[in-house]
């Protein structure tokens, strides 16, 4: 989009009028208490954060909550593990996670839990409707049970042998070898990934919320389809709708951290019913504290906007069951969700062994200002479900090109002169509102040309004023990037004028002194233009221009207004640049932190080993059928629409191979071309979804921690591994 100025539409979103004030509740997916908050998460709450300050800017009613989610058997877990109860974990790691949202500026209404009186009544209420609407059915299913622990195990709890390739050591609901999905029950040699005991099959009584029910099959179809899901989510959703859905399970046995199930001794809810309930709990307890009315935003037929930021991986849980539980509870449903994309860094899924599985703690003490990372990720989100790239050198880069070679450049090259040869008052000739005549919904500008000879004849402040429409509706869609980018090209323009007449030139001519005084103003307030426009991505820092402009906290708008015969505080360096070797440091530090004292990669391996028991013996003819041979990997590359497959060209010697193994986590393609390792040779080849993958690639590690074998120095392709 060009820069120059826009027409301007007079409606809003919705048919509404711009001044007229709009209710909004507004969630992101609710972090779980069972880890540190990283760079990834944080897409998501900046994303949030930035489209809740913008609608305050717009003057409307909007209310931000969150939660931790604090539930489930890990919690429980590991709380156990470290001797301590849940409640106690949880109270920690909710500070933890708080603190790391405020020193990004994530600025939520109310932070809560899940683990609270208000969620509990909230989840029981609902129980309660949907089983007086017969939509809560007991079923009797077989489930794994560790006799050594005395307990129910998790699908993701219970390792063994995939059913379909043999890979050892998988979940019990996935292979990240080769992708496959099965039930727990298809595992071979299955194992308790808590004990390492062998699994016992027995039977419990379950309570189902029957999505299976004509009511919900029809609800959800409709639903989806109206316009509450971004156009891909939308579709995703329809090819889960083409059969029939699945009853959902809702309950998990004691021991479990939760909440009881009323009517069901030793029965709890399962951690994703109780989840999106912490909106509900989050929200009452902010009306209570601000005297806000809980009806008035969750009742059916609600007339206030519900929005639900999530990324794309809790699709599933938040378009259909969340949905249908609200309906047929009685409540409203959302207005619309926002589903975002992942982060991955330097173009590859975020890694440990590479040091760019990056904490938000890690991040504050290393990089410091985290204003950096808004805007990057602003200048990269787009409203869509594509993920984002953290390219650590065009961080940099950017940061330092755009906001202070840019943004903060133009006060930094003005304030000085208006502070010493004018007693820090701003030149009275310029006026105090943009002039403005709309006619048929458009915005007719003096016809001024950019006069070199005259610094009064720009017609710039005229022409940035027009773009606040067009911005604050790339704001509302979620077009951060495009937001960025045109305001950007205005802090140009900017420049350009501030370059062409040069004040450090013009001070030295005293016959100039009222020109001086005239640009520097007018640039100043060329620089508060781009501060209303970049508020909701940079808060801090439009805060500390704020003080420097002696304003008071700046609305949208403030873009009708301008500074003239005012006084300015004496300008203070507003943002240093981004020093690469702080970035490089804390890459560094995330690496190092996996790395035992002696940097052994052998040690390392062993501090990721569970407790896998030995399988059963057999004899060496069983092995003999294996044929093992050195291959080496003569190309390797990215599969397209797989999160976890490399595709592999392997030379055995006599010929070359091509096999899919799930190692992406754990090796960029480059990383792996010209080595040599060790594969099943005469394996059955295996169709798959992105082709036919011809033997298996032998790797130790659990999926997360990966090591492909690799043979001592001198062995060749083709070479029969005994």
């Amino acid at each position: 989009m060009h820069c120059g100025a826009p027409g301007v539409r007079m409606m809003g979103k919705q048919g509404l009028s711009p001044d007229m004030k709009r209710k909004l509740l507004v969630t992101s997916a609710l972090p779980y208490a069972n880890g540190s908050i990283h760079l990834g998460h944080l897409v998501e709450y900046i994303q949030t954060d930035i489209w809740v300050r913008f609608q305050k800017m717009q003057g409307h009613e909007c209310h931000y909550v969150c939660a931790d989610d604090t539930h489930g058997t890990p919690i429980m877990l590991r709380a156990e593990k470290e001797g301590i109860p849940p409640e106690e974990l949880i109270a920690r790691v909710w500070l933890e996670h708080f603190d790391d949202f405020s020193a990004f500026h994530v600025n939520f209404d109310h932070y809560g839990s899940t683990n609270s009186e208000e969620t509990r009544q909230f989840a029981c209420s609902i129980y309660g409707k949907l089983k007086a609407a017969n939509l809560i059915e007991s079923k009797t299913i077989e489930q794994y049970y560790d006799p050594v622990k005395e307990m129910f195990l998790p699908d993701r709890f219970i390792k063994g042998e995939c059913p379909k390739c043999g890979a050892k050591d998988q979940y019990g609901d996935n292979c990240e070898v080769c992708g496959a999905a099965y039930t727990p029950s298809e595992l071979r040699n299955p194992y308790s990934a808590v004990s390492g005991a062998k699994p016992e099959l027995r039977s419990s009584e379950h309570y189902f919320f029957r999505l299976s029910d004509a009511r919900c099959q029809q609800f959800l179809k409709e639903w989806t389809t109206k316009g509450t899901l971004q156009p891909e989510a939308s579709n995703k959703m329809q090819e889960w709708l083409k059969g029939e859905l699945s009853d959902w399970d809702i309950s998990r046995d004691a021991p479990y951290f939760g909440f009881e199930i009323p009517d069901a001794p030793g029965k709890y809810f399962y951690v994703w019913l109780d989840a999106p309930v912490g909106y509900m709990g989050s929200f009452m307890k902010l009306c209570g504290e601000r005297g806000i009315d809980f009806d008035e935003f969750w009742k059916k037929g609600s007339t206030a906007e519900l929005y639900h930021f999530i990324g794309k991986d809790i699709l599933y849980f938040h378009a259909l069951f969340w949905p249908a539980m609200l309906e047929h509870a009685g409540f409203r449903t959302p207005t619309k969700l926002f589903a975002h994309g992942f982060l991955t860094v330097n173009g590859e899924k975020m890694s440990k062994s590479r040091g760019t599985f990056i904490t938000a703690r890690s991040y504050v003490d290393h990089v410091r200002n985290t204003e950096y990372l808004r805007y990057y990720y602003a200048s990269k989100l787009n409203g869509t479900m594509e993920d984002i790239d953290l390219n650590l050198e065009d961080f940099v880069a950017k940061v330092n090109s755009d906001l202070i070679g840019k943004y903060v450049n133009i006060a930094s090259r003005c304030a000085g002169f208006i502070t010493k040869r004018f007693d820090g008052m701003l030149c009275a000739e310029i006026p105090s509102t943009i002039e403005q005549i709309i006619e048929d919904g458009r915005l007719r500008l003096p016809r001024l040309k950019y006069d070199l000879q005259n610094p009064r004849r720009t017609g710039l402040l005229e022409e940035f004023a027009t773009w606040a429409q067009t911005i604050s509706e790339f704001y509302e869609d979620r077009k951060y990037s495009a937001a960025i980018s045109n305001i950007m090209r205005l802090a140009d323009r900017a420049n350009v004028y501030v370059n062409d007449w040069a004040p450090w030139e013009m001070a030295k001519d005293p016959a100039k002194e009222k020109d001086l005084h005239w640009v520097c103003s007018y640039s100043l307030n060329l620089f508060r233009m781009l501060t209303i426009y970049l508020k909701p991505v940079l808060p801090k820092l439009a805060g500390e221009a704020e003080r420097f402009l002696n304003i008071p906290p700046l609305v949208w708008a403030d873009a009708k207004t301008l500074l003239g015969a005012h006084r300015i505080n004496e300008y203070t360096h507003l943002m240093a640049r981004l020093d690469p070797k702080n970035v490089e440091a804390m890459v560094e530090a995330n690496r190092e932190s996996l790395k035992p004292v002696e940097h052994s990669p052998a040690r390392h391996a062993e501090s990721q080993v569970h407790h896998q028991p030995i399988f059963d013996t057999i004899s060496i003819e069983d092995f003999s059928k294996i044929d093992l041979r050195i291959a080496k990997i003569a190309n390797a590359e990215h599969v397209e629409g797989a999160e976890k497959l490399l595709k592999l060209t392997l030379d055995i010697g006599t010929g070359t191979r091509t096999v899919f193994a799930g190692i992406k986590s754990a090796y960029a393609p480059e990383e792996l071309v010209g080595r040599h390792t060790v594969m099943v040779a005469n394996l059955a080849p295996r169709k798959m979804k992105f082709g036919v993958s011809e033997g298996m690639v032998l790797a130790a590690g659990d999926g997360k921690d990966l090591f492909i074998l690799s043979p001592d120095e001198g062995a060749a392709a083709g070479m029969k591994v005994k």
